[in-house]
């Protein structure tokens, strides 16, 4: 396992570090001036904004510019915004809380109802109630999430008036009036992105019990006189939920990153957010700090998800 674990970190870091290099350069060549805003303004001479290109660096070769910011990077500092002239880690850290408490309950609650759903869907298959949530699961999975926010919007907002359709960033929670306000302003983006997230996940539960059902080791659990509930929850599902495990641990990333379309949908201030109005304006340090922390995240919770297949599967043998 330790040797595993090793190998597997030797091949991370030059993947991250070939990344890293795609992600600068990819940015430092793409069309658009980071100083096009200040183009705008007419009280500033040429002399001045060259000045300021030379003071964040860009008059430098593309190589030396990498080095530095990913020597930077490594020690924690994360560069200064080109537009607001604030720190980097600095924005991150005040859109994160936010996108946490979205993007996080979204996973949490989408989760929760796609394993059990989907367990019940694959014992009854071909019932009512499996025709029914099988149709539900793909008008969810197909539907785009820009599309439900404004369904959503246009149902709950503006027909009945019951939430917000507009994301008060402002509100603080210091009462039990605002903590209610919290909750129903957080209402529809949650449900719009755990509906998505359940009916993805629901699909691969359901698959995969309807494959180990008919295995042997499960009619070979029956006739020792288990009764259902341990077959399914000791047998079927803990071996169904592997290559689930997957999909789980590649998606929560997101829930760090934010989820752009319905960030932009219902004005929810997050990192997502933050990393759209970002690439409008060519602030290229923020984009590339939230690109390769997403990186990162993927590469790591890749890792764990290969640990975790151990602990589900004891076939599964850690030999390189």
């Amino acid at each position: 396992m330790t040797k595993y674990l090793i190998n597997r970190l030797l091949i991370s870091i030059p993947t991250l570090f070939a990344i890293s290099i795609i992600i600068f350069a990819i940015l430092a060549l793409a069309p658009g001036d980071p100083m096009g805003e200040f183009a705008l303004n007419p009280s500033l001479t040429a002399e001045v904004r060259e000045n300021v290109r030379r003071s964040l660096g860009l008059d430098q070769p593309i190589y030396i510019r990498y080095i530095k910011w990913f020597v930077a990077f490594m020690t924690g500092d994360m560069g200064y915004s080109f537009t607001s002239r604030s720190p980097v880690g600095a924005l991150i850290l005040q859109r994160l809380p936010t996108t946490l408490w979205v993007v996080g309950s979204a996973y949490i609650l989408g989760t929760i109802l796609a394993v059990p759903l989907g367990v019940i869907s694959a014992l009854k298959r071909h019932s009512v109630f499996d025709v029914i949530l099988t149709t539900l699961v793909f008008f969810g999975f197909s539907l785009p999430t820009f599309f439900t926010g404004l369904l959503f919007i246009i149902i709950f907002s503006v027909q009945l008036k019951w939430l917000p359709f507009i994301y008060n960033s402002t509100l603080q929670v210091t009462d039990w009036q605002s903590f209610t306000a919290q909750i129903q302003q957080s209402i529809m983006p949650v449900c719009v992105l755990a509906l998505w997230q359940a009916a993805m996940l629901m699909r691969f539960v359901r698959s995969e019990v309807l494959e180990n059902l008919h295995q042997d080791y499960v009619r070979t659990a029956y006739a020792k006189g288990l009764p259902t509930f341990a077959v399914i929850y000791r047998h079927v599902l803990r071996n169904a939920l592997i290559p689930v495990v997957t999909l789980v641990a590649l998606d929560i990333p997101n829930i760090f990153t934010g989820a752009l379309v319905t960030e932009q949908v219902f004005r929810v201030p997050g990192i997502g957010a933050l990393l759209i109005d970002s690439i409008y304006r060519n602030d290229t340090p923020v984009v590339m700090a939230i690109t390769f922390i997403y990186a990162i995240l993927i590469v790591v919770f890749n890792l764990i998800a290969d640990i975790l297949y151990g602990l589900l599967d004891p076939r599964v043998k850690y030999t390189k």
